[in-house]
């Protein structure tokens, strides 16, 4: 049985998705604000839906808190709906963005998605050298030299998809929809705030993801 951890200081949108999630099948744990969140973390949910308008601490600083302790999917509820609202909540480490009013079985299906994309990634077991970088697909662990990278889930996954298709060239679009899903709430401008910081912890290792101008981003072999 999967848990999901559902966030939101309304006593009805939080009951409503409570008895959704839970006569499909879901343990629910649920938080009505967001320093509550921070408490029921240590229960490991499979997944997180966080209302991005909370009180005592907004959705969006939450997930940030969060996101370097946490691996798993952060789906935000919201009623903003400017591009920059959702770039914002990406480069947190949100990693989709559900807009208010939503369909139920809409939300169900894109929770659904996320944790059968998870799955998937979670079966990938081996580890991969280029030069001092060392891949663990498994661990979901960067390291150059001896150093761990600390990365937040979406820049793993960055990584993964390009040094997985090493030489092959990605636009910022294909890796957005590769990593966010095509039906994620966003656009693909977040993806160059994600390599630039990915370049800046990898430090001199950096140079391993290429830019092909004109075009997007390689791995080198």
């Amino acid at each position: 049985m999967y848990k999901i951890l559902v966030a939101d200081d309304e006593p009805d949108v939080l009951s409503l998705l409570r008895d959704y999630f839970e006569m499909n099948g879901y343990k629910v744990i649920t938080a009505e604000n967001g320093r509550a969140v921070l408490e029921q973390i240590r229960k490991n949910p499979d997944i997180i839906l966080l209302d991005v308008n909370m009180p005592d601490m907004d959705g969006i600083s939450v997930c940030k808190t969060i996101r370097d302790y946490v691996s798993c999917p952060i789906l935000f509820l919201t009623a903003r709906v400017e591009d920059c609202d959702k770039i914002t909540g990406f480069a947190a480490g949100g990693d989709d963005y559900i807009i208010k009013p939503f369909s139920i079985d809409e939300l169900g299906a894109r929770v659904a998605a996320h944790i059968r994309r998870e799955h998937r990634r979670e079966s990938v077991s081996n580890v991969r050298f280029f030069g001092d970088v060392c891949i663990d697909y498994s661990a979901k662990i960067v390291s150059v030299g001896n150093r761990n990278i600390g990365l937040v889930k979406k820049e793993f996954e960055i990584i993964e998809l390009l040094s997985m298709n090493a030489g092959q060239v990605f636009d910022k679009e294909r890796i957005y929809e590769r990593i966010w899903g095509y039906d994620a709430e966003g656009n693909a401008s977040v993806v160059a705030e994600h390599i630039r910081r990915i370049r800046t912890k990898l430090d001199h290792a950096s140079e391993r993801i290429a830019t092909v101008w004109g075009i997007g981003y390689k791995w080198e072999k």
